[in-house]
């Protein structure tokens, strides 16, 4: 285990804002970075987000605090971000990609500093702004998903070997292969669901009549 938490690997983030192309490459092809830490920035990226949605000022806020559940929101990314990775080596398999799954999670995983970077001093940015200036907030917030994403773009085509042109193309069919995991998902809870009312009204029946 502690190969993955060498003191290299947990620093290993900070190249992403300096020199991304040569990370995601070593990140490919020398086995650099780990997935325990892009895990780790997963769970950090939760738990900002989650302050964000408690703590930001009312005024860029419209969520009631109360009804925010911590863990859900946590379970929520981590799902969002495994359904991601998976989605993305789904089709990059039908489409010569050279990324293994955790050449993607971990370039993924990885990504996510900016954001992390920029939601906190961007909740602590909706306490100072007043009605009228929330773009500064929405700014702040805008110029962390931008540099995520472009991030995940880069990773996504350096790991796979990839044009700008297939990445995009890769990355649409992706988030389309989401959509169907969902879909499924949905469609298997349900099945069980009527499965269970079933059995349920059966064992209810049988009950009463005996």
């Amino acid at each position: 285990m502690s190969k993955y938490f060498t003191k290299e690997k947990m620093h290993y983030y900070r190249r992403i804002f300096t020199n991304p192309l040569d990370s995601f490459y070593e990140i490919r092809y020398r086995e650099h970075g780990s997935i325990p830490v892009a895990l780790i920035c997963v769970l950090m990226f939760g738990l900002v987000f989650t302050m964000n949605r408690i703590f930001a000022n009312f005024i860029v806020n419209d969520i009631d605090p109360r009804t925010v559940n911590g863990l859900t929101e946590i379970g929520a990314v981590f799902m969002m971000f495994l359904l991601f990775c998976i989605g993305n080596w789904s089709v990059t398999c039908l489409m010569d990609g050279e990324g293994r799954l955790k050449d993607i999670v971990t370039v993924t995983g990885y990504s996510l500093t900016p954001l992390i970077a920029v939601y906190i001093p961007a909740t602590l940015l909706s306490h100072a702004v007043a009605a009228g200036e929330e773009i500064f907030y929405y700014f702040a917030l805008a110029f962390g998903i931008g540099w995520t994403a472009v991030l995940v773009l880069m990773g996504i085509m350096t790991v796979h070997n990839y044009n700008l042109l297939k990445t995009l193309i890769t990355l649409v069919f992706t988030f389309f292969a989401m959509f169907v995991f969902i879909f499924l998902a949905m469609l298997i809870f349900d099945l069980i669901n009527q499965v269970i009312i079933f059995i349920r009204s059966i064992y209810t029946e049988l009950i009463f009549r005996y």
